[in-house]
């Protein structure tokens, strides 16, 4: 088969190879779970589910067990999907809620809590892909979460934050198991503590033994159903035996002679490909500024349309088809000027989080993306289980004109979109940032940096950031260009520098090398990012 040198990179002096794998993540021990799992003959599939196991106990301050999980496998050339994000219990409806007094969607408790799809996507990738046994794969976590692990010092900084919060937040008995979980002694642990999570060791021993069945409809269901009771919660054992991931093909759009895939709605992954559409539509400006406006406009485009439009695709109203019509971002271009604007969504006839990339000898690459939402999720962990509820349901609209508006059995709009890159139909590999509503604006920016700017992967993520937030507020990172941030105020936008770099997501790179073979990538600077080669 020929291949196609991804012509952005190809000035870049210098790279990081592998000859046999490679694997990238926000967390180095959870690297080395990926990489000894490689070494072991485990194939790209085998290291992202080690390593996702390995992160929920690691980096717990962006994900857990009860969380959810959206990946994008090439194997053998074919690019495929897996959606695992759960649905709202059977029970929750927008009338019980209410009934409740609420007039938006809680972010903590049992109200956010979605049926968690993490365990599934584990075992579903294993069984479809996997090449050792599940029990072996998910070793390397249950030996950290069993004999400890080394707490790495951007998730320390993590931990630090959410205790404060979860300190000022989460009021009541049913809350307690998190701390006691947590924060045992009323602290978080510091850089460098060895750490243990007993708890989270033995459930993990639990999904190994079962292949995840137990988390669906054994033990571990009874006991987050009757934990759920005890506290007038939705979430029962006939949701979590009634959910399975759902195995897609990923959407696609064009740029600039690439093909950019990423998951399809319930994510929001269609809000980056829409924006890409949009400033295709313009010639790269040898004044950056001018591409920094132009991109911003357009992921405001994206985003209202993308908030407009997007839910559980069974219940939206236009099409993915409609939403990523070239046509259509012509015309949605054709609103962008010199001055920044208050966009709102067009008009059709017809919103914490891990990521990895894994590649291996065979050519199989994966990216994974994988989350409880806002840092430990509902501050809810099931009593004797380690497992930390996520509150996905966090994104539902009560507004029941919304496509988006809750309902039982319906997926929440999703923020975690993992990406991948092919040029003329020839896969390419992994990418992906992590970050909430930042993550297709970090897409559009890094992969405008590598095609447009011809930076190498390492120089697109380590370029500072800019995140858009409403009307016309952007935020941007404190080593952003001070004439850049003067000419973007006089085009109207509301520039705010921000500390704290965790608002500008965390990525992670994996290319095929198609001079020297094997593969090249990059890691995050923003995070305890590692890549661990073979």
């Amino acid at each position: 088969m020929n291949r196609h040198r991804f012509d952005a990179v190809d000035n870049q002096k210098s790279r990081r190879h592998a000859k046999r794998g490679m694997v990238a993540t926000s967390e180095p021990q959870a690297a080395e779970a990926g990489l000894l799992t490689l070494q072991r003959g485990g194939n790209a599939i085998d290291a992202a589910v080690a390593m996702a196991a390995a992160l929920t106990v690691v980096e717990p301050t962006s994900n857990g067990i009860g969380g959810d999980l959206f990946a994008i496998v090439c194997h053998r050339e074919q690019l495929m999907g897996l959606n695992s994000s759960g649905p709202a219990p059977k029970a929750i409806t927008l009338e019980g809620l209410k009934n409740k007094g609420l007039g938006t969607m809680p972010a903590y408790g049992f109200d956010p809590v979605t049926v968690p799809g993490a365990v599934a996507g584990w075992a579903a990738l294993s069984e479809r892909f996997g090449r050792l046994p599940f029990e072996a794969v998910l070793r390397p976590a249950i030996d950290l979460a069993k004999k400890g692990f080394l707490v790495s010092p951007v998730v320390a900084t993590y931990w630090r934050r959410a205790l404060k919060i979860y300190q000022q937040q989460l009021k009541g008995e049913c809350f307690q198991h998190w701390f006691e979980t947590f924060a045992p002694n009323g602290e978080s642990p510091e850089a460098g503590t060895l750490t243990r999570l007993p708890d989270h060791a033995r459930t993990l021993q639990a999904i190994a033994d079962s292949q995840g069945a137990s988390f669906y409809r054994g033990s571990l269901a009874t006991q987050i159903d009757a934990f759920s009771r005890q506290y007038d919660g939705w979430i029962r054992v006939a949701d979590l035996k009634a959910f399975n991931p759902s195995w897609v093909i990923p959407i696609q759009t064009t740029y600039r002679g690439h093909e950019v895939y990423e998951i399809p709605p319930n994510g929001q992954g269609i809000v980056a490909l829409m924006a890409l559409n949009i400033i295709e539509h313009f010639n790269h400006d040898i004044d950056q500024t001018v591409n920094h406006h132009r991109a911003i406009e357009a992921i405001k485009l994206a985003f209202a349309d993308g908030h407009a439009h997007v839910a559980d695709p069974g219940h939206m109203t236009v099409s993915v088809d409609a939403l990523l019509d070239k046509a259509y971002a012509r015309s949605r271009a054709a609103l962008i000027t010199n001055q920044a604007m208050v966009p709102s969504p067009g008009i059709f006839k017809d919103h914490g989080t891990v990521y990895l990339a894994t590649a291996d000898e065979d050519g199989n690459m994966v990216s994974l993306i994988q989350s409880n939402y806002m840092g430990f999720g509902s501050g809810l962990v099931v009593p004797g289980t380690g497992i930390a509820l996520h509150n996905r349901g966090h994104n539902f609209a009560l507004d029941p004109h919304s496509p988006n508006v809750l309902g039982p059995g319906k997926r929440p709009y999703h923020t975690i979109i993992p990406g991948f890159l092919a040029k003329n139909g020839i896969p390419m590999g992994p990418f992906g940032i992590m970050g909430g509503f930042m993550q297709p604006q970090a897409h559009l920016q890094v992969l405008s940096g590598m095609i447009d700017q011809g930076l190498d992967p390492q120089s697109a993520l380590d370029q500072p950031r800019w995140q858009w937030l409403d009307g016309k507020r952007v935020i941007v990172e404190p080593d952003f260009p001070t004439d850049q941030i003067q000419a973007l105020k006089a085009s109207g936008h509301d520039i705010i520098i921000h500390e704290d770099s965790g608002m500008f997501g965390r990525g992670q790179i994996i290319f095929r090398d198609e001079q020297r073979g094997g593969y090249y990538g990059a890691t995050e600077k923003r995070a305890d990012g590692t890549l661990a080669i073979w």
